[in-house]
């Protein structure tokens, strides 16, 4: 059975997603859509037979599609995903799923009420280091976590505005709180404070906060804090450091290092996270099996909930408490 995909989004996630869909078996890549349809048909041009659209509606009234990868920026989640699952197709969506709480959960109510399969994009879940990590902390005590996302500001414009991307700790530490709750389990309340470093020697009309740390009280008892920065040239960074009972257990890149007392072990992964998310997928469309899918978008609305209870929290001085 050949899968016919569209891919909604022309920017890197887009063609990285089709690029590596392109080279499995039984998978064809079959329209693009984007902002105008010059984009759109540059995208598929590689791609045997495959139409670029400017619109969801026209990529899906033209081409019958057995899947869609929707690879946007923040701000341009809803109206692809509701037509999708009206039409009963499955999607995988590049997190984060948007920029507010209310646009996720509608489209989080549709996609329960018509039982459709999903996948969220976050391929730290599908990192051998990460399922190392799972294993081991079945048989110890996670007590507190520290996470980070130490890095620059990326260049594309709706990145640096609040109202387009949400923020850095909603576009990019997500993946950390993502993995955090993966490994250490869901959150019940959250304290954050953000700020503006530097804010003279950046462009006037970037919103977004430069650097921030957020407080989580987990469901377990266990406490984590994950800081991040988008202010720095050098010395980039992102992972998480799990304490336990029985040591560290240290998250970093594709890689795990275990701090017992009395040896250190390094676990390298070896697949690439984001062909095991794809066939994770794909293996649920073609068979109804979903158990290879770590990250459903019920699952990944739990997790936009933490990271927009920090924006709140942050914005007010407050703590917030997530509801159930």
């Amino acid at each position: 059975m050949t899968l016919k995909i569209g891919i909604a989004g022309t920017g890197w996630f887009g063609k990285m997603h089709a690029e590596k869909l392109s080279a499995m078996e039984g998978v064809q890549i079959s329209a693009f859509c984007g902002t105008s349809s010059e984009k759109a048909e540059a995208a598929a041009s590689p791609y045997r037979d495959a139409r670029g659209y400017e619109s969801i509606e026209q990529m899906l009234d033209d081409r019958k599609l057995d899947a869609v990868y929707v690879c946007t920026p923040p701000f341009a989640h809803g109206e692809i995903e509701l037509a999708l699952v009206e039409r009963g197709i499955p999607f995988l969506v590049e997190k984060p799923i948007g920029v507010d709480e209310d646009t996720p959960n509608r489209i989080r109510n549709a996609i329960n009420e018509k039982g459709l399969v999903t996948s969220v994009g976050y391929h730290f879940r599908y990192m051998d280091s990460t399922s190392r990590a799972k294993d081991l902390l079945a048989v110890r005590k996670p007590l507190m976590a520290l996470g980070q996302w130490m890095g620059s500001m990326p260049g594309v414009y709706w990145w640096r505005h609040m109202n387009t991307s949400g923020g850095q700790f909603v576009e990019q530490t997500t993946h950390i709180v993502d993995l955090m709750r993966y490994l250490l389990g869901d959150v019940n309340e959250v304290y954050a404070a953000y700020g503006y470093m530097n804010k003279a020697e950046q462009d006037e009309d970037v919103t977004v906060p430069n650097i921030g740390s957020v407080t989580m009280k987990l469901a377990s008892g266990a406490v984590a804090t994950i800081s991040n920065t988008c202010g720095i040239q050098g010395g980039h960074h992102a992972g998480l450091q799990i304490y336990t009972d029985a040591g560290v257990l240290d998250i970093a890149g594709d890689a795990l290092i275990d701090k017992e007392v009395s040896k250190t072990t390094k676990y390298q992964s070896s697949s690439n996270p984001y062909i095991r998310e794809n066939e994770a997928f794909l293996h649920a469309i073609r068979t109804g099996d979903r158990s290879g899918i770590l990250s459903t978008y019920d699952d990944a609305w739990h997790t936009h909930q933490v990271t927009m209870a920090a924006n709140k929290s942050a914005m007010t001085g407050l703590p917030v408490k997530l509801r159930k």
